[in-house]
């Protein structure tokens, strides 16, 4: 059935011709269209203009008079398959100890692996629905999971089989990326390249075997992976077909960027830790520099330098990094906001950032991330706002109305609580 939406204030990133990612000045050339309607047929943009050319009647109809309507976004970075929270590691950062001090003591990442082994495959898929839901209720409509809290290879693989059947039961698009080398097991403790041995031999081959992941990812940085052992772990991967993205420079200038480009990542997250060489190296590259300003919020670490990336020239993705150590939430409207206020993006990068720029870091820029006719339609009607750039400015509200997941109504918060008494 058609779903036309009308009398759309402005429609942001409809475009016919989309790039595959934007980059520099061009994510300031963001395409907004006003007083126009979007036609969906079946699970596809199929057209959109002007009031002057909107059809009569076509299926179910929406006015979105005084509203928004633009890409949901795609959460390019998550952690949201976890056996449980982490809010006592919250607590002791508020009295003063560092991220990399709770993880000597057994908390961080190794908490999350000892939680996780103990957790049976339907439990984690019980608790990662209810984030699933979340996040569609605040707009995404794709998202990468990775796994990293089993640390061994059986708790690998369930990590894996429940990121699958939240793929074949959800309705939003879902990529699975291995992250073994998130951190060292307690079992391998002074034995990084025993437990390097372990994720080649044993982890990589089924899991390539079973088509459990697409992507690859590895935690290089201080305290974590080295660049050699990254190095060792990309190689037997690509062997196996796995496409690379690098967790790199979150805590230090670690070497994880040189290491990403020169395997081709699809992506390099993190990058608090970026300076001048990391950004000469990453430009005129395929690799997509992804900003977490969520953790970075969380953890107080320094803002990534997105304002002099985008000025030398790079693009950016965002994601949210939703994970219970270091963001506890997948809120991409935050991040928007978050990188608006902190990191000094303007609205239009923010908004390329967390659509076409993130698609394109899960590999679906082809498919999602701008309003196009043939690509899916995952969209989202705002509340009746001013302007785009209203919605990173009123950072604290829910400003995302109606969400629609490849051509289906899945969130409609249309009608308000009654204000009335007695």
């Amino acid at each position: 059935m058609d779903l036309l939406i009308r009398n759309i204030s402005q429609l942001v990133l409809a475009t016919d011709k989309p790039p595959v990612f934007a980059a520099s000045s061009a994510m300031v050339d963001m395409p907004v269209l006003e007083n126009s309607y979007l036609l969906i047929s079946g699970d596809k943009i199929q057209a959109f203009g002007t009031m002057n050319d909107c059809p009569e009647r076509a299926g179910q109809v929406i006015d979105a008079g005084g509203r928004i309507v633009m890409p949901a976004f795609c959460d390019s970075h998550t952690h949201l398959v976890y056996a449980a929270s982490r809010e006592k590691e919250f607590v002791d950062r508020i009295k003063g100890l560092s991220y990399e001090e709770i993880a000597l003591r057994g908390g961080g990442i190794l908490n999350s692996a000892k939680l996780l082994r103990n957790t049976t495959e339907n439990e984690l898929y019980d608790l990662a629905m209810v984030r699933i839901a979340e996040i569609i209720y605040q707009g995404t409509g794709a998202v990468e999971i990775k796994s990293g809290y089993g640390l061994d290879t059986a708790s690998e693989l369930k990590m894996l089989r429940v990121i699958r059947r939240i793929k074949e039961t959800t309705t939003i698009e879902v990529k699975a990326t291995f992250l073994g080398a998130h951190a060292v097991p307690a079992e391998y403790q002074g034995d990084q390249n025993g437990y390097v041995d372990l994720i080649i031999r044993k982890m990589l081959p089924v899991i390539a075997a079973e088509k459990l992941a697409e992507f690859v990812d590895v935690f290089c940085d201080r305290g974590f992976f080295t660049p050699d052992n990254t190095a060792r772990i990309l190689e037997a991967s690509e062997k196996l077909g796995l496409i690379p993205k690098i967790h790199a420079n979150e805590l230090e200038y670690s070497g994880g960027i040189q290491i990403g480009v020169r395997y081709h990542a699809l992506s390099v997250d993190h990058l608090e830790c970026t300076g001048e060489e990391e950004i000469r190296i990453l430009k005129d590259t395929a690799t997509m520099p992804t900003l977490l300003p969520g953790a970075a919020l969380f953890l107080g670490l320094p803002w990534p330098p997105a304002r002099k990336m985008i000025d030398s020239g790079l693009p950016v993705a965002l994601g949210s990094d939703f994970n219970p150590g270091s963001c506890p939430t997948g809120n991409m409207m935050l991040m928007i906001a978050l990188a608006c206020i902190n990191m000094k993006m303007l609205p239009e990068e923010s908004l390329f950032a967390s659509t076409l720029n993130s698609a394109y870091a899960m590999n679906l820029s082809g498919e999602l991330g701008t309003l196009t006719p043939g690509k899916n339609a995952n969209v989202i009607i705002t509340r009746p706002v001013p302007d785009y750039s209203y919605l990173p400015y009123a950072f604290g509200s829910d400003l995302v109305e109606k969400v629609i997941i490849k051509g289906k109504i899945l969130v409609n918060k249309e009608s308000r609580y009654d204000q009335t008494t007695d």
